[in-house]
């Protein structure tokens, strides 16, 4: 079972970032954090990394049934989006799948709400 789902695009890196971002809420997520991984590696590390960015992509009404089912389950959200630099000048962007992280918490009422989190998640990169 694979834990994403991707898509690599041709443009502008910020470009697709914002594209991205414009996609998550037209399926009702907002973006909670965004780590930018190349700048945070150059400070604290001293290294170039590839432009490389993890957004935290939260749908309120799905995370509310998630928490009201599973009080522990905060430990899984939000949701990561990644937006990549690929070798070429491509950007890759992935998602992760709901499904595939919550199949070691053992509740049933999560698995409806996975599910319809990673056909909206999915329904973005397809999109895009």
């Amino acid at each position: 079972m694979s834990y994403y789902t991707n898509k690599t695009l041709e443009g502008n890196f910020d470009q697709v970032v914002e594209k991205v971002t414009d996609a998550l809420k037209e399926e009702g997520f907002g973006v909670l954090s965004d780590i930018d991984v190349q700048q945070t590696l150059k400070k604290k590390l001293d290294v170039n990394f590839r432009k490389y960015r993890i957004l935290g992509a939260c749908n309120p009404p799905n995370a509310h049934k998630a928490l009201t089912a599973e009080p522990y389950i905060g430990l899984m959200l939000p949701c990561n989006v990644v937006v990549q630099e690929t070798e070429g000048g491509k950007v890759d962007v992935s998602a992760v799948d709901p499904v595939a992280s919550m199949t070691s918490v053992e509740n049933s009422q999560l698995k409806g709400v996975a599910t319809n989190i990673k056909e909206k998640l999915e329904r973005v990169i397809q999109n895009l």
